[in-house]
């Protein structure tokens, strides 16, 4: 089969997977099997996250984000902000149960001196707590909720992430019950973004080969903006390389070079996630724009200094 091929348009969104997959969590559907003792990916010094980020500023970089694992558990991890601030505006994703308010005050100082905007995205799974942490462990839900009013008191308004993994039978109440929970726990203006369910990593393995989607063919891109697609503006880096998109880093055809300065080859379409990504377009990004209609938030940009 031939697979649609796309070029790298421009590096808008720059990812460093900073703590490799090394996480204090082992949620059911990880799409990189992270977890406590995985150590598929290692972790980046601040060295190297400060060169790439030279690197992608003069290729025009907009966005960066910090991933893993979990970020907050590089104990560097405040510093890699602050550089990554010089450049562009920056997000961290986290499963937000690491936060605690010494970190809560030290992100909140980053923003405020900062040039650009320091956006945290924490992830959850449910409104409800008995179905979150059947997913994500034992007491995380309410670590969590700590976390994200603890944020929230500091002017920091955390956009919280959910994976698509109820039923159609709740659809209409998972939105409404996000925001009551959320402002029960303290955070008076929530922020919520939905992601799929990739099929990938734990998850793949979870539902033992359910997922029916289709691969993307040359076909299905006519008449498709491919900036819509990540590997068109996103590459990201870890202590084994960069490679093409954050969803595709346990495979090994994804590798495109040592460093970013090698990495702006096109790639083909070749794996399912790619077909989730022509589903909903950028997801992984602070801005939904879905080829079939996802809907959109607000990404971070430049605050003008006084």
């Amino acid at each position: 089969m031939k697979y649609p091929r796309i070029e790298l348009a421009h590096l808008d969104n720059l990812w460093f997977q900073v703590t490799g997959t090394l996480c204090n969590l082992a949620c059911t559907h990880c799409f990189n099997s992270s977890g406590p003792d995985v150590k598929t990916f290692g972790f980046l010094s601040p060295d190297a996250v400060r060169r790439e980020l030279e690197e992608g500023a003069r290729r025009g970089v907009r966005d960066v984000f910090f991933t893993g694992g979990e970020p907050f558990l590089h104990t560097q991890i405040a510093e890699m902000l602050e550089a990554s601030l010089e450049f562009a505006a920056t997000t961290v994703l986290t499963n937000g149960t690491l936060i605690n308010d010494r970190m809560a005050d030290r992100l909140a100082a980053i923003e405020r001196h900062a040039r650009y905007s320091l956006e945290v995205r924490v992830s959850l799974d449910s409104f409800d707590e008995g179905t979150n942490d059947a997913i994500r462990g034992a007491g995380v839900f309410q670590r969590v909720m700590a976390t994200v009013a603890r944020l929230s008191r500091r002017g920091l308004l955390p956009l919280v992430t959910v994976v698509h993994t109820w039923s159609d039978a709740e659809e209409q109440e998972i939105l409404p019950g996000f925001v009551r929970i959320l402002r029960q726990a303290g955070y008076d203006r929530p922020r919520i973004k939905i992601l799929p369910a990739l099929p990938l990593g734990r998850e793949l393995v979870r539902l033992a080969g359910a997922h029916d989607e289709p691969w993307v063919t040359e076909e299905m891109m006519q008449g498709v903006d491919p900036d819509l697609l990540m590997c068109s503006n996103s590459r990201i880096v870890t202590d084994r390389g960069v490679w093409v998109c954050p969803l595709l880093v346990e495979k090994p055809d994804a590798r495109l070079g040592d460093h970013l300065a090698d990495a702006a080859s096109g790639y083909e379409l070749a794996h399912r996630a790619c077909f989730t990504c022509y589903q909903y377009g950028t997801f992984c990004s602070n801005v939904n724009a879905g080829i079939e209609g996802a809907g959109a938030l607000a990404a971070p940009g430049e605050r003008s200094e006084a």
